[in-house]
């Protein structure tokens, strides 16, 4: 049997020693990581018994155990924050960073119900028009875009207008019986009673604001002569027109609201932002920022892993010979306690974390607002003596 490294009793440098050299430029890892190695071959059972470990390969475990707590960790501040983070810069760098949650999906999804509501959203409203001519009813409006390349694509039509003045402009008109008719507007200048100045009446601006949308939809319903229906982007107009005139029409490309991939507000479709848990950039913790518990869990997880990787090495052979006989190693023993240490330190940290969550957090303020509530409910009031 090949002679095997021991462990000399202590460590060499440590820069550059570790396979992803993560932390080599991290001071508090170079100055804890020789402690690490010199602590983890003590429990391991140095120098009663000899320790066939180096210190590159200590090294590179402590590394890993951070690694590893920082995975862990990170893993879970995804799951906790995926909701705020959606929709976020892919550039922007999450780890170490209190995240705050916000109304994004929320205000994403008002987005949706504006468009279709006609009162805002992210979906732009677009607008065009066509010549309708006598005796022609029928009118192709992929054909009439403003824009060159959206000709093809199935559009919705909002809204459908001609020579439409604008309502302010009949607002006082003595003819629209929802403006300010003739004799409505001699009672508001105060000629009712054949007053010789003017009286001004006070309104709220709402009343201003209905008397408009009233004369708008007087205008579409009551007197426009025309009618339309609308089959695959071409509108047909009832009665077929006697004359020419222009025809104008607000629109939404469907694609611009139907993607499920679109961004608002001029975000490129879906790169760049954050989609889901693949792409949320969380780096490596910096070991410097880790507080003491953070690092005793890194302690413990590499001294299981140094078992592991002893296990590993003592395995390579089953028994060694002695004078008149031989000796059994204890690698698989080793592995089998570096496994379950393992598994027990990785449901530790992740029962913390979600004790020490979000929504474990909020239920916990609730939980202590109720109690106060139920406190001051039994607190007698004062008595005022007079």
């Amino acid at each position: 049997m090949a002679q095997q490294p021991i462990w000399p009793g202590s460590g060499s440098a440590v820069s550059e020693s570790t396979p992803f050299g993560l932390y080599d430029k991290d001071s508090v890892f170079q100055s804890d990581a020789p402690k690490f190695a010199e602590w983890c071959a003590k429990r391991l059972g140095h120098p009663i018994m000899s320790v066939e470990l180096q210190d590159v390969q200590f090294y590179a475990i402590f590394e890993e155990a951070i690694t590893e707590y920082s995975a862990q960790v990170n893993q879970f501040n995804i799951k906790d924050n995926l909701l705020t983070l959606q929709g976020q810069s892919t550039g922007s760098n999450f780890t170490h960073k209190n995240i705050t949650s916000n109304f994004g999906r929320t205000i994403e999804l008002s987005d949706q119900y504006g468009t279709e509501a006609g009162v805002g959203g992210s979906v732009e409203v677009k607008k065009g028009k066509f010549t309708a001519v006598s005796g022609s009813q029928t009118y192709d409006l992929n054909a009439t875009f403003a824009e060159a390349s959206e000709s093809g694509k199935a559009i919705e039509v909002r809204r459908v207008y001609y020579e439409a003045d604008p309502a302010i402009s009949r607002y006082f008109d003595p003819y629209a019986t929802t403006g300010y008719g003739s004799i409505n507007l001699i009672d508001g200048f105060g000629f009712g009673n054949y007053s010789p100045a003017v009286s001004f009446t006070l309104m709220p601006i709402y009343e201003d604001i209905l008397r408009i949308q009233a004369i708008e939809f007087n205008d579409e319903i009551r007197k426009s002569a025309y009618s339309f229906e609308m089959t695959n982007n071409k509108i047909r107009l009832f009665p077929k027109p006697t004359r020419t005139f222009n025809v104008f029409f607000d629109y939404i490309v469907k694609e611009d609201r139907d993607n499920p991939t679109k961004r608002p507000y001029g975000t490129a479709s879906g790169s760049g932002v954050v989609a889901d848990f693949s792409n949320v950039k969380y780096d490596n913790m910096e070991y410097g920022f880790i507080n003491d518990v953070g690092k005793q869990w890194i302690r413990k997880y590499g001294l299981a892993l140094s078992k592991e990787l002893l296990g590993i090495i003592r395995g390579k052979y089953g028994t060694i010979p002695i004078p008149n006989a031989e000796t059994s190693l204890d690698g698989e023993t080793l592995r089998q306690e570096a496994q379950t240490e393992k598994e027990g330190l990785i449901a530790q940290l992740r029962e913390m974390l979600e004790l020490t969550g979000r929504k474990a957090l909020m239920e916990q303020e609730r939980d202590e607002a109720q109690a106060l509530q139920e406190k001051l409910q039994k607190v007698p009031y004062p008595i005022y003596i007079g």
